[in-house]
């Protein structure tokens, strides 16, 4: 499983140009899924995200997460995360998990963010959606549960 995760004053995500999910500051996170990922994976993941120091205290140091800091977290599937560009021109996602499989893990990531505490807003799965957000920092991290 791989997540990029943005600290965000603010972001957004709209299906057909309806907003589904929006949040002030926290973190935006893009989620990909790969075989043979499994809830560990997507309890590993959110538990990083959870507790990640990646937010200013009173000093100006990345002392804080993002449950410290009050923020909440736009989760949006991404399996383009698993493209591989390495031959030719068009990345090939084969090794990015079928929806089936994808999407039962990313809701159970967002069911661990959410009983870490944290307001979790989401994206439409398998939907085309328009993303914007405004990068603080700009802190721009990946997470692989393989590494």
């Amino acid at each position: 499983m791989r997540a990029v995760l943005q600290r965000c004053k603010e972001a957004r995500v709209a299906v057909d140009g309806e907003v589904i999910g929006e949040i002030g500051e926290g973190l935006m996170v893009l989620l990909g899924v790969t075989h043979g990922d499994t809830e560990k994976d997507a309890q590993y993941v959110a538990a990083k995200i959870a507790g990640l120091r990646i937010f200013e205290d009173e000093a100006g140091k990345m002392n804080h997460s993002v449950i410290d800091a009050g923020g909440s977290v736009l989760s949006v599937s991404q399996f383009t995360l698993y493209g591989d560009c390495r031959k030719g021109r068009r990345p090939n996602f084969m090794a990015a998990a079928r929806p089936e499989e994808a999407e039962a893990l990313y809701e159970r990531f967002n069911a661990e963010l959410a009983a870490a505490g944290l307001p979790v807003q989401t994206g439409r799965f398998g939907a085309m959606m328009e993303v914007s957000l405004v990068n603080s920092g700009p802190v721009t991290l990946i997470i692989d549960s393989r590494d």
